[in-house]
């Protein structure tokens, strides 16, 4: 079994915002996974599929994201998953729109919803996806920029950016990280 979990934040107002981008990797998941009803649990909206026979479950936290991890650990423990076992998606605005960048382990990267995840947990050693969001504009505050939505031309590699991050986490559930970080992890990615 793996547990997907894209981050984001709940609500009308941040459909479409660069800190979404998490929650939409999740939601193409359960597209391409056939399983479109999502049901509230630990405070995530929760759905399950099967991937080339494997099991998978996708969350998307209902909290904001600075308190994701409050729906994380109890999806680890509801499913009996280790940490290996878990992948978050989330947005990163220190990697250039469009890119996608997936590791086995590390720090949050000074970014909260992560930082929220890996206190719930207990460590770092788990996977995560991050998509690019672009860097804010000199002088632009973090929180204003990413809970901005993206230009019309960034759409267009941000959307781009979604199938690719799917396609990371289908590699990653079906040959592991290290596989998927030598093929999404390029400069030039195809």
């Amino acid at each position: 079994m793996k547990l997907i979990v894209g981050l984001g934040n709940p609500g009308p107002r941040y459909t479409g915002t660069r800190h979404n981008v998490g929650w939409r990797v999740a939601e193409e998941l359960a597209r391409r996974a056939g399983a479109c009803v999502w049901k509230e649990k630990f405070e995530a909206a929760v759905t399950e599929g099967r991937w080339h026979g494997r099991k998978i479950v996708l969350a998307r936290p209902l909290t904001f994201m600075n308190e994701s991890g409050r729906s994380v650990r109890p999806l680890l423990d509801f499913w009996k998953a280790d940490a290996e076992d878990l992948l978050v998606a989330l947005d990163d605005m220190a990697i250039e729109v469009g890119r996608v960048r997936l590791r086995a382990d590390g720090s949050d990267g000074g970014h909260k919803g992560l930082g929220s995840v890996i206190a719930h947990v207990g460590h770092e050693r788990f996977a995560r996806l991050r998509v690019g969001i672009g860097p804010p504009p000199p002088l632009d505050e973090h929180t204003d920029f990413v809970l901005s939505p993206f230009t019309q031309e960034e759409q267009v590699m941000v959307d781009e950016a979604i199938i690719r991050a799917a396609d990371a986490a289908e590699c990653w559930i079906l040959d592991g990280p290290d596989e998927a970080m030598n093929r999404f992890n390029r400069a030039t990615q195809v």
